[in-house]
C-alpha cells in the first residue's frame, strides 16, 4: 500500500509564463479553511490506502513555502497520527528563493521538513526577468545559502536551453550551481508548454525556442558536468550525490504507489488512479459535500499499469528489471518490450540490456522519448 504522500498547496504570488502546473494567484487564504480541507483529505486517503507507515512526503505546487509553518507542522502530526514515519523519513517543500519564505526556513525546519526544494530556475537577473520570478539573483542565492543551514537536505532547480543562450553561458552558469556543494539538482530545459503564456509568445513571434542541435548539446555538456561533480544523472533531468536522490519521486519513477491530497493532486493506490479537483474552490465545495476532494477515481488495467511503469522506470539510470514487471503484472517480457527492436537499439548504443535488466545509455538518453514508443508496444496500453 501507499508509503508516499502528496500534499498540493495551489497559490502562488504570480503565474510564471512557462508554467503549466495545478497553480493559481488570489488576493486572500482562508488558512483555517484549509487546514480543516486538507486533514479531511488526508484522513479520507488513510481510510482507503491502509496503515502503512510513510517514508516520504513532498509538500508541492503552487508555492507551498507560502504556507504558514504552523499549518504545515499540523498536517505533518496528523500523518504521523494516521500513519506513522518510518526512520529516516523524507519531508521535502518546494519553494520559491524570496526572502520572506526564506524567513519562514527555521520555522519549517523545526515543523519537521528536512528537505528543501528550491524554484531559483536561473541566476542571473535578466533571465529571472524573462522567466517571470519575482526573486532576483542575489536573493535567491542568499536563500539557498539559509536552506543549506537550516536542512539536512537541499535541491535547486535550474531551466536552461534558454532562447538565445549559448553553450558557453549555460557552461558558466552550471559552474556557479555546483560551487554551492548543493547534493541533489533539478536541470530542466525549458518546454514550450500548451496553455502557456510561453506559449501564446512563441505562436505571435515574440521568441524563437532555442533549436534541438543547442539543446542536445546542453544537455549533454550539463551530464557531463554534474557527473564530473559527483552529481550524476539518475533520471533523465535530475542529478544527485549517492544517496541524495529524492526518495519521494523515485516512489513515482518505480511506480509504486502514493497518496495526493489537495487541489488537482493525482495519487496511485491499489491499482486505482486518483484526481482531485483542480480549481481550489470547486476542491473546497467537494470537501464540504463529502469530507474528500477527488473528482475522479479510476480502475487501472494491468495493460496500462505495465505500461506506466515501463514509461516512467526507462527514465531512471538504473533501468527496469523485465523479469520483476513481468511477475508484477502477469505478462510476458516480450509485451513489456519489443525484443526485436530492444536489440536493434541496444547495437546502436542506445539501449542496454544485463540479464532481465533494461536500461537507456547516456546516447540514448537524448532521444529517450523517440526510444520509448520504439521499445514500448504500442498496443501495451488497454482502450
Amino acid at each position: 500500500m501507499a508509503r508516499a504522500l502528496y500534499i498540493h498547496w495551489p497559490f502562488c504570488l504570480a503565474k510564471c509564463p512557462y508554467c503549466d502546473f495545478n497553480s493559481h494567484v488570489r488576493e486572500r487564504v482562508e488558512h483555517d479553511r484549509w487546514q480543516a480541507g486538507l486533514l479531511a483529505d488526508m484522513r479520507h486517503e488513510h481510510e482507503v490506502a491502509g496503515g502503512e507507515k510513510l517514508d516520504s512526503i513532498f509538500f508541492g505546487g503552487g508555492t507551498p513555502s507560502l504556507m504558514p509553518p504552523a499549518l504545515v507542522a499540523r498536517l505533518l502530526d496528523e500523518a504521523e497520527k494516521l500513519w506513522g514515519f518510518s526512520d529516516g523519513i523524507e519531508i521535502t517543500l518546494e519553494g520559491n528563493p524570496s526572502s520572506i519564505e526564506a524567513g519562514n526556513y527555521e520555522a519549517l525546519a523545526s515543523a519537521g521538513v528536512n528537505r528543501a526544494s528550491l524554484g531559483l530556475q536561473a541566476l542571473d537577473n535578466q533571465t529571472l526577468r524573462f522567466l517571470g520570478r519575482l526573486h532576483d539573483a542575489q536573493e535567491g542565492l542568499k536563500a539557498l545559502e539559509v536552506a543549506q543551514e537550516r536542512f539536512s537536505r537541499v535541491s535547486f532547480d535550474l531551466i536552461y536551453a534558454r532562447p538565445g543562450q549559448t553553450l558557453d553561458q549555460w557552461r558558466a552558469e552550471l559552474a556557479h550551481a555546483l560551487s554551492y556543494g548543493t547534493g541533489h539538482l533539478s536541470l530542466y530545459q525549458l518546454t514550450i508548454e500548451p496553455g502557456t503564456k510561453f506559449a501564446t509568445m512563441v505562436r505571435q513571434h515574440e521568441f524563437e525556442p532555442l533549436d534541438e542541435d543547442a539543446c542536445a548539446d546542453m544537455f549533454a555538456l550539463t551530464r557531463e558536468m554534474t557527473a564530473g561533480a559527483g552529481l550524476p544523472a539518475y533520471e533523465i533531468s535530475n542529478h544527485a550525490r549517492p544517496g541524495e536522490e529524492s526518495r519521494h519521486n523515485l516512489t513515482y519513477w518505480r511506480y509504486q504507489d502514493y497518496c495526493g491530497i489537495g487541489p488537482g493532486a493525482h495519487g496511485r493506490r491499489s491499482g486505482v488512479a486518483t484526481t482531485r479537483h483542480r480549481k481550489p474552490e470547486n476542491w473546497l465545495e467537494a470537501i464540504d459535500l463529502h469530507a474528500q476532494g477527488i473528482n475522479e477515481h479510476r480502475d487501472l488495467g494491468r495493460r496500462e499499469q505495465a505500461s506506466e511503469a515501463m514509461l516512467m522506470g526507462l527514465r531512471l539510470r538504473e533501468g527496469v528489471d523485465l523479469d520483476v514487471m513481468a511477475a508484477r503484472f502477469g505478462l510476458a517480457i516480450a509485451e513489456l518490450c519489443d525484443p526485436v527492436k530492444a536489440s536493434f537499439y541496444e547495437k546502436q548504443g542506445l539501449v542496454r540490456q544485463e540479464g532481465s535488466r533494461l536500461q537507456v545509455t547516456e546516447q540514448g538518453m537524448p532521444l529517450l522519448d523517440g526510444l520509448l514508443g520504439e521499445i514500448v508496444p504500442v498496443d501495451l496500453v488497454e482502450p
